[in-house]
């Protein structure tokens, strides 16, 4: 039997509150085993892991081939079809994206700081793993693989809930990790799905609170909203990516043009495109033309407000709708603004803090965008394309956290963990 088949009857599960407690049991079990696991073991599963998606490439193929075409049927827009998609190209990424993950220093019981007081008692703060880690996201197979390689290397058992979408790639995803677990030592409990529980499941991660440690969302506005009103599990907000490239006035033209391009055209579907234009007044009459018409060559609608029709009328009028919208897809809403001021005034209402990026050759443009736009990831005369785990050298990522606490940006090992203080001492007591 492959593995396809042999993961159509185990996605079909209905609820049950008590089997559902069973998984989390053993997830809390497997957590105690990974956080004592040597960096060299933690490793062999990684490297099993990113051999079997290789070995095992036909078989996610097959199965994301099936997710596809209901997909289809199902009417779900192109931009998720993309961040559903698998080919063995994109497989064979994702295994080397775990490999990445191997060669990554490990966090587990580095040294955040210590000091030893006056009276010879020592204090040290280490990182230690959360424990149990929840993930619930939408149409993303890649984050199957992308987050438990990250968990394992970081000590901490995972429980995924990919939705409907994925369902039969991410059996076969998981089954390949639990396969790969089993064969180098580790509780296949390290890795599980909880797709086959259905709604209800979801819901239910989202009470775990004393079973999951830590939850994380990755989807559309309203599923990460959802997570964090009705989540009684301390969450970590990841963020929908409304977000803004600034012309300022002294932006050089190829600049512009291949940044903006790159931002929008190389991946529409992803959180670190580009969605919205603001250009300076002074520069509109000289950059729009040529980088809205690179944009229209590529298949880009866009959306611009009156000004910006005056001067490019290929174009459809932009509502104030435009300007909250992540499209995930080739439309583009596009301003002419007076001054940065002006841009960093519409940021600061519109963004989702995701990543905003400014092209200048003015240093103190550049410095007061870097030190007023408050979001996770702000940029000068750079793609916004570069807001990726992978390519800020972290391997992989949990997701770009665009919350304030404990971890913002692209979330890479170390934002897996906690800390704990260790105290030795010799005898003291406190007087």
């Amino acid at each position: 039997m492959s593995l396809l088949e042999n993961v159509r009857t185990s996605a079909a599960d209905a609820f049950d509150a008590g089997a559902f407690s069973d998984r989390l049991r053993l997830a809390q079990s497997a957590a105690r085993t990974l956080a004592t696991a040597t960096t060299a073991v933690k490793n062999a599963a990684l490297e099993a892991i990113a051999h079997d998606l290789i070995e095992h490439v036909d078989d996610i193929v097959a199965a994301n081939a099936h997710d596809l075409e209901r997909g289809r049927g199902s009417g779900l827009a192109d931009g998720l079809l993309d961040r559903l998609a698998l080919s063995p190209r994109r497989v064979h990424d994702l295994a080397d994206a775990v490999l990445d993950i191997v060669a990554i220093a490990d966090p587990v019981g580095e040294t955040a700081r210590g000091r030893t007081l006056p009276n010879g008692v020592h204090l040290e703060q280490v990182r230690v793993p959360f424990g149990v880690v929840g993930a619930i996201y939408e149409a993303r197979p890649n984050v199957t693989a992308d987050i438990a390689a990250l968990a394992l290397k970081s000590g901490n058992a995972v429980v995924l809930r990919g939705g409907s979408a994925a369902e039969r790639t991410n059996a076969v995803l998981v089954s390949v990790i639990q396969g790969a677990l089993a064969r180098t030592g580790l509780p296949e409990a390290s890795v599980q799905t909880i797709d086959g529980f259905g709604r209800a499941g979801a819901a239910e991660l989202m009470r775990a609170r004393g079973y999951v440690d830590l939850l994380v969302p990755r989807g559309s506005a309203q599923l990460i909203q959802t997570v964090v009103t009705e989540s009684t599990v301390p969450v970590i907000e990841t963020g929908a990516g409304v977000v803004h490239i600034v012309l300022d006035e002294s932006a050089r033209e190829d600049w512009a043009v291949e940044i903006v391009h790159n931002a929008k055209v190389q991946r529409p579907s992803v959180c670190n495109a580009v969605e919205t234009l603001l250009v300076h007044a002074a520069a509109a009459e000289r950059l729009l033309p040529p980088v809205l018409q690179a944009l229209r060559a590529s298949g880009v609608t866009i959306h611009a407000d009156a000004r910006a029709t005056a001067i490019f009328p290929d174009s459809v009028p932009a509502t104030d709708e435009d300007w909250a919208t992540e499209y995930m897809s080739l439309d583009l809403a596009v301003r002419v603004v007076d001054t940065l001021d002006e841009a960093i005034d519409h940021i600061r209402r519109y963004s989702t803090h995701h990543t905003e990026s400014i092209i200048t050759n003015d240093l103190g443009n550049a410095d007061r965008f870097l030190a007023e736009v408050d979001s996770a990831v702000v940029m000068v005369n750079a793609s916004t394309r570069f807001t990726d785990g992978g390519e800020f050298g972290f391997g992989a990522e949990v997701g770009i956290s665009t919350q304030k606490l404990h971890a913002r940006g692209p979330m890479g090992l170390p934002e897996l963990t906690s800390t704990k203080w260790i105290v030795r001492g010799s005898g003291q007591i406190r007087r």
